[in-house]
């Protein structure tokens, strides 16, 4: 029974506000900060195995000498692959690839954990999968229209469309993806599952994939909080650590 409070104007006693419910899951809190820290570790620890050798390739095998499809103009953390520098960086090849398959290991086990405890939940469902009008010309135009403008969507409590299918794309599609190219490269899972390397291309393929997919979860890192810090940071940050309320915290 829902607890009741005396109005003395009315003379009566009136149900009581009751607690909304908060804007995000304790799942969704949990697996989002941990995949956080994940991707960061990933990221620093792909930056130092990338200045070990800042060329790729396109196929099963390439070296230095081997002409690359493209090359990053950084100095290399090794001496023999030419980068038209007259000097080496320190080498970080050792912490940095142990680091990379670690947390590649637990962002793997977080999302499946998110996976799982979504499909249950029903917060696929419920906040991912967009609504049939959601999904008109009109519609996602006019949510296009009001960011590029930087206005509010008048949103309070549902991601928007366009929300919606960018967090879908990352969840679904680059994060996998990701995951995929990067165990493509590793030689123990080209032996146990070749086909998951000659679907890509080679383990050469994977690597350039691997490498591109990566600056689209960079770039939508980026977006992600600046969006976070353009509509309210402190707020945004308490939502999602704490849960918030889903009336007063519109999503970022």
């Amino acid at each position: 029974m829902a607890d009741s409070v005396w109005t003395p104007a009315a003379g009566t006693l009136t149900p009581a506000a009751t607690a909304s419910p908060p804007r995000h899951a304790f799942l969704v809190r949990v697996t989002h900060w941990i995949t956080v820290l994940c991707f960061l570790a990933l990221l620093l620890s792909g930056i130092e195995i990338l200045i070990s050798h800042p060329r790729f390739y396109w196929g099963e095998a390439g070296n230095v000498l081997s002409p690359p499809l493209f090359k990053i103009p950084i100095p290399a953390s090794r001496s023999a692959v030419p980068t038209g520098y007259n000097f080496v960086l320190p080498d970080q090849n050792g912490w940095s690839r142990s680091l990379h398959f670690q947390s590649a290991w637990l962002a793997v086990l977080t999302g499946l954990l998110y996976f799982a405890g979504g499909t249950l939940q029903g917060h696929f469902r419920r906040n991912l999968i967009p609504r049939g009008a959601d999904l008109s010309w009109g519609a996602i135009s006019a949510v296009v229209a009001s960011h590029l403008s930087f206005r509010s969507t008048g949103e309070t409590g549902a991601y928007n469309v366009l929300q919606r299918l960018t967090y879908l794309t990352v969840v679904f599609v680059l994060f996998p993806f990701v995951i995929w190219t990067g165990l493509a490269v590793s030689p123990g899972i080209a032996a146990a599952f070749p086909p998951a390397v000659t679907l890509l291309g080679g383990q050469q393929s994977a690597r350039t994939l691997h490498f591109f997919t990566t600056i689209a979860l960079v770039l939508f890192f980026g977006i992600h909080v600046a969006m976070v810090a353009l509509t309210g940071f402190r707020k945004r940050m308490a939502a999602m650590t704490t849960g918030g309320h889903s009336e007063s915290n519109p999503p970022a």
